[in-house]
């Protein structure tokens, strides 16, 4: 069963070196354990999501020009994400604020680093069956 993700959830990168923050800002109306719900529009760098650390995709431009500098050696540079569209839903019959809910079997797509972007630790504790 999938579960809301909401603000303090965590997200990772594929490509990333730490997990990211997660706030929701798309809307403040619905609220799970206190928490705003974040739905498939809360992906915006910074806003919504911290940086993922360093990234490591050659998909990257900074990092296949540090790397090729390096001789071919791996050259991690700062993640600079940069949301490839909306979250991906599985589901679209929950909205809060007229908007699909995000869920933790989600996943987005970075269009920089081409990382795969998905949540990995939801904030919501409580689970009603």
């Amino acid at each position: 069963m999938a579960v809301f993700m909401t603000t303090t959830s965590k997200c990772m990168c594929s490509f990333g070196t730490v997990p990211a923050n997660l706030t929701a800002t798309s809307q403040q109306t619905v609220l799970m354990d206190g928490k705003p719900v974040a739905t498939i529009v809360d992906c915006q760098p910074g806003a919504n999501l911290t940086p993922f650390g360093l990234c490591t995709s050659l998909a990257n431009p900074a990092v296949a020009s540090a790397t090729a500098a390096a001789l071919g050696v791996l050259t991690p540079q700062p993640c600079t994400m940069a949301p490839a569209g909306t979250w991906r839903p599985t589901q679209t019959t929950v909205v809060a604020g007229g908007k699909p809910c995000l869920m933790n079997d989600s996943s987005l797509l970075c269009s920089i680093g081409m990382g795969n972007i998905t949540p990995v630790q939801p904030a919501q504790m409580k689970v009603l069956n």
